[in-house]
């Protein structure tokens, strides 16, 4: 099969084409300045199934009016360590960008805080929403949940969400520490992608409308559902996400909201939770050089890459060369920008 032909833009042009199709589908200004760099971030860092491959989604979701494009956020402060964030039926970031500076002054007054946003939709990679808190020098863990996907451990019809977790945090002459893993045996998407692209999946990751296993992307998401990673021990940290991401927050559970009268919803309506510390308070004054400590301990054990490792590759190649996008994929984009 032939390469794709690759088009190269730059991050700026990216999000300025991004930016306009959000707002050629009732994104506030905004809002869709948010979701632009957060998507342009994501296919900038290669995170494929969380760039680009999103756009049609978020289009069909608001197309549906499951999602308001221009909510505007209501921030709660709730107690010197505590803020809410009530996403009012709108996108997540920018519900935790409205809270994110005061979160960070709670964060530096009591050495931690925690941010519980609900009604919220999120679509995106986690590790964009926790990377600036390291970046500020702080530690961050960030969970939420999704859409009924993954069956439990043992179980028979989906429950949870993939259910990510990501964590963050500064590290000594060298970015940031950053982790972004569902608790699924493999992303959503990436079934999606694999199943666009004819692929089949490892053994493992998914069973089919019968319960049967299967590595057949397309029967997984034809009424099969994914596997919890690791057996009992992803599906506990599954069913934890769950508890702080939508029992906590006043958020749904994957399993517990209706999209079905909304033709073309693709965005889940769930919640997320944020604790974010600051590790000077550990009193140690070396945290950024032991977490740069580990690292290369982890590396010597033989450890071939932490996580993290090729975003950042790919992050320095695209600001040298520009973004690649397919030239088919960039047209339908440029298509959904003209309106």
């Amino acid at each position: 099969m032939a390469e794709a032909t690759k088009v190269h833009l730059s991050f700026d042009e990216l999000v300025s084409l991004l930016e306009q199709i959000f707002l050629n589908n009732n994104v506030s200004a905004t809002n869709a300045r948010i979701l632009a760099l957060n998507c342009a971030s994501c296919e900038r860092d290669g995170s494929f199934s969380h760039g680009v491959f999103r756009v049609p989604g978020y289009v069909s979701s608001l197309k549906s009016g499951w999602v308001d494009g221009a909510a505007v956020p209501e921030v709660e402060d709730c107690g010197p360590a505590f803020l809410r964030v009530n996403a009012n039926n709108g996108f997540t970031q920018p519900a935790f960008l409205a809270a994110r500076d005061q979160l960070v002054e709670k964060v530096k007054t009591n050495g931690v805080a925690v941010m519980a946003v609900r009604r919220s939709h999120h679509f995106s990679a986690l590790w964009p929403d926790v990377e600036p808190f390291a970046d500020q020098g702080l530690v961050a863990l960030s969970v939420v949940n999704s859409f009924a996907c993954v069956v439990p451990h043992g179980g028979k019809k989906a429950l949870f969400g993939t259910n990510p977790v990501a964590f963050a945090a500064p590290r000594e002459g060298a970015p940031p520490f950053v982790f972004d893993q569902a608790t699924s045996a493999i992303a959503n998407g990436d079934v999606q992608m694999a199943a666009r692209e004819g692929k089949q999946l490892k053994p493992g990751m998914g069973v089919d409308r019968d319960g049967q296993p299967t590595t057949d992307p397309k029967a997984i998401l034809d009424g099969g559902a994914l596997l919890p990673f690791g057996g009992h021990k992803g599906n506990s940290i599954a069913l934890m996400v769950e508890i702080l991401g939508a029992a906590l927050t006043g958020g749904y559970f994957s399993s517990e909201f209706d999209w079905s009268t909304h033709e073309g919803a693709q965005t889940p309506y769930t919640g997320q939770m944020f604790i974010v510390i600051d590790p000077e308070r550990g009193g140690n004054a070396v945290f950024q050089h032991r977490v740069a400590e580990i690292c290369d301990l982890a590396l010597d054990a033989g450890q071939e890459r932490l996580p993290g490792d090729r975003r950042h590759v790919t992050r320095a190649l695209a600001a040298k060369d520009g973004i690649p996008l397919d030239a088919e994929n960039l047209e339908k984009l440029r298509t959904l920008a003209a309106g």
